[in-house]
């Protein structure tokens, strides 16, 4: 007789409290409020950041994320009314945090979006200036030039990065790929093809003002509602840089990261679209365990070295006995002994098993949650 899935966790020490099935944890709750600001491949939901905050740093005032990605630790943070610190080598990151957790005038946003809409609406003309390569392979004619003017507006508003977040989402929903393939699109969709998405056949999408306008209101929307909920005083610091020669600034509380996995996503290329259309600097020689290196022997020494010296940086910025708790796919089991170099002692490993991330991937695995002080 086969087992169980609850024989099978106690077996694989999964907690069960951090298990989440769909059912129990729906898509709408994993993206909620700014955490859909835009799509990120590889984040791990809110859910499990605030169950960890309680867990591990029930008292922690002042919380960093190292590796902080989308900044889903920041803004969870702030919810829960405690500072944050996010570092991340990508300027695109950066870009995404600073306005998830930055405080708005809402009457004042509201403004600057609906009249950059407005000015889209009148919008009938040939792009303002010749797009790059990439973005002419990438995009129909109509869609360039709509991208393009509203990239030529950005700069007269207040909000100029909420308008370029809205940019780099419409723009990813816009690029020539099919329906199905947004995450990974490996070369342009330029005619027809059968999707397996609405299961007929459809074309490539050939215009990008409609998702500018949606993207613009939902963001709008979201915004609005993470302002109720964000604690009063809080707030959160994005710093654009190697977490290996982070400044101290304070002592911190506690960390709570999902450090990248070696070889396994090209985060600059996965938003390839927002550095070609906004101008964003490109720092992926600085990336840890870049796609690009691949998964051989020598890669992964590299990405334990560049894990270690990061870590090892870090914990000059604790409260003594202040936890550090990873979230790490650690199949490779490379943790123990990076952690140990780092000068950090593991408290208590255990599993949770991921059924879903977010966006449409299918899929499951299992993921380690390591906690450790120095």
């Amino acid at each position: 007789m086969a087992q169980t899935q609850d024989a099978l966790y106690r077996e694989l020490d999964v907690d069960l409290e951090l298990s989440w099935s769909e059912r129990e944890l729906p898509e709408r709750e994993r993206t909620k409020h700014v955490h859909r600001l835009h799509p990120y491949l590889g984040k791990f939901v809110p859910q499990l950041v605030e169950a960890l905050l309680a867990r591990h740093l029930p008292r922690a005032r002042r919380v960093l994320d190292p590796f902080a990605g989308s900044g889903t630790t920041l803004v969870q943070a702030l919810e829960s009314g405690r500072d944050a610190t996010g570092v991340d080598v990508a300027a695109f990151n950066c870009l995404l945090m600073e306005v998830k957790t930055r405080r708005y005038n809402l009457f004042a946003l509201e403004r600057d979006l609906r009249d950059a809409l407005r000015r889209l609406e009148g919008f009938e003309g040939d792009s303002p200036v010749a797009p790059a390569a990439y973005v002419k392979a990438w995009f129909a004619p109509r869609a360039v030039a709509e991208l393009v003017f509203f990239r030529s507006l950005v700069d007269d508003y207040e909000h100029a990065d909420v308008l370029r977040v809205v940019l780099a989402r419409a723009a990813r929903s816009a690029r020539r790929t099919t329906h199905f393939d947004l995450d990974f699109p490996r070369a342009p969709q330029l005619g027809e093809y059968w999707c397996h998405k609405h299961r007929r056949v459809c074309r490539p999408i050939d215009h990008a003002a409609h998702f500018l306008r949606r993207y613009a209101l939902d963001t709008l929307g979201r915004i609005r509602e993470f302002s109720r909920l964000r604690g009063r005083e809080a707030t959160a610091a994005v710093v654009h840089g190697d977490v290996r020669e982070l400044e101290p600034d304070g002592l911190f509380d506690g960390v709570i990261t999902s450090p990248p996995y070696p070889g396994l996503i090209d985060y600059h290329e996965q938003h390839r679209y927002a550095y070609e259309l906004l101008g964003l600097e490109d720092r992926r020689e600085l990336e840890l365990g870049p796609a690009a290196g691949g998964t051989s022997a020598a890669a992964v020494k590299v990405y334990a070295d560049g894990i270690v010296a990061s870590f090892g940086n870090i914990k000059q910025m604790l409260a003594p006995h202040a936890p550090v708790v990873i979230v790490i796919n650690d199949r490779r089991d490379l943790y123990p002994e990076i952690l140990e170099r780092s000068g950090l002692a593991i408290e208590t490993r255990y599993r949770r098993h991921v059924n879903r991330r977010t966006g449409r991937r299918a899929g499951e695995f299992f993921e380690d949650v390591i906690v450790a002080r120095s």
